[in-house]
């Protein structure tokens, strides 16, 4: 498994990227927040959009069928006028398709791998063969809601275009939300409802600047993985020097249950080794419940033996809008100034 990654190169106005649903068929069930998304793709950053094969397949269709999934990847990174894969939407099955992926095929045609929830099995995949992928904006969840959350747009623009420098701090966007539209009705699957004004990350566990590479993703999805061939090896020693970030998902698992999955991680020597741990803002959770998770996450850490910076309520996950987090770039988490940073840019 790598430690050396392969950084993709950035978009540039007009050129062709790639929509493909490698889960969910969630286009064909609800077109109109997918169109809304794919005319942010085209109206506000300026790039060609072509539709893979799957893109709006039923979703039965695409249930019966990982390996088509997993060939149209392939076959999207084959194309060298792709410059960047991005994904529809997740959904609950896309670990189904790993065994069908060409990573070497990836890593001779290095490209923007861009997605989250269940997108994050393929994201993890590509990167342990030594790719950097990215954990940010689908185009129903994320790209369809930017013509209001603009200062993601501008967010994902430097992100993915190459405009972020060489050190780059992660920003707290202004507005959040929780809520969805209503996606069915089309004159709705676009308005954002449920407003909230930012409400602050969290800062606990060790108080110590730290640096490492980005690696995690949605914790419910991330238990797919484990004990798979797409998960980094037994050795605890892989964790040092890594920043694991998790978030949960919009099913909201109950606390006890991210209490055990967090266990594992300890188990494993995560937090032993790691750097810092970052979590996304979770979806659902009451103000109570949240206070819970906070106290969880330094509770299991300890217990674990870990003496690490731990930040929560960060702006990434089921929530919008979020970040674009590159796997495998170096990040600086900074308990003092209160910052996230990255330490290097997010393309080649």
């Amino acid at each position: 498994m790598a430690d050396a990654f392969v950084k993709p190169p950035p978009l540039r106005r007009g050129d062709r990227v790639a929509v493909t649903s490698s889960s969910w068929g969630g286009p064909h069930a609800l077109p109109a927040p997918y169109d809304a998304g794919l005319a942010v793709l085209r109206d506000e950053l300026g790039l060609e959009v072509v539709e893979a094969r799957t893109a709006r397949m039923p979703a039965d269709e695409l249930a019966r069928n990982p390996r088509l999934r997993a060939e149209t990847m392939n076959e999207l990174f084959a194309d060298d006028s792709v410059h960047a894969i991005i994904a529809s939407i997740g959904g609950d099955d896309s670990v189904r398709i790993l065994p069908w992926l060409d990573t070497e095929l990836a890593l001779t045609h290095p490209k923007i791998v861009l997605g989250y929830s269940d997108t994050d099995t393929q994201l993890v995949a590509y990167h342990l063969a030594g790719l950097v992928t990215y954990n940010g904006p689908a185009v129903m969840s994320g790209f369809a809601q930017m013509g209001t959350f603009r200062d993601s747009l501008e967010h994902v623009r430097a992100m993915l275009f190459g405009e972020a420098g060489a050190v780059t701090p992660l920003p707290a966007f202004e507005n959040w939300t929780q809520t969805n539209s209503d996606w069915a009705d089309p004159a709705r699957a676009t308005e954002i409802v449920g407003l909230e004004l930012h409400d602050g990350w969290r800062w606990l566990g060790a108080e110590r600047t730290t640096r490492g590479r980005l690696f995690g993703g949605c914790i419910d999805v991330l238990e797919f993985l484990k004990g798979t061939r797409w998960w980094p090896n037994a050795d605890p020693s892989w964790w040092r020097g890594r920043v694991l970030f998790l978030e949960t998902s919009e099913e909201k698992p109950p606390l006890d249950t991210v209490r055990y999955w967090l266990r594992n991680y300890g188990s494993q020597g995560v937090f032993e080794h790691a750097e810092a741990l970052w979590f996304g803002r979770a979806r659902g959770y009451s103000d109570a419940e949240n206070e819970q998770l906070y106290a969880l996450l330094v509770d299991v850490v300890r217990d674990a033996g870990g003496d690490l910076p731990i930040v929560a309520n960060l702006d990434f996950g089921h929530t919008d809008p979020h970040w674009v987090l590159p796997l495998g770039v170096e990040v600086e988490t900074d308990p003092e100034a209160r910052t996230l940073t990255l330490c290097e840019s997010a393309t080649a």
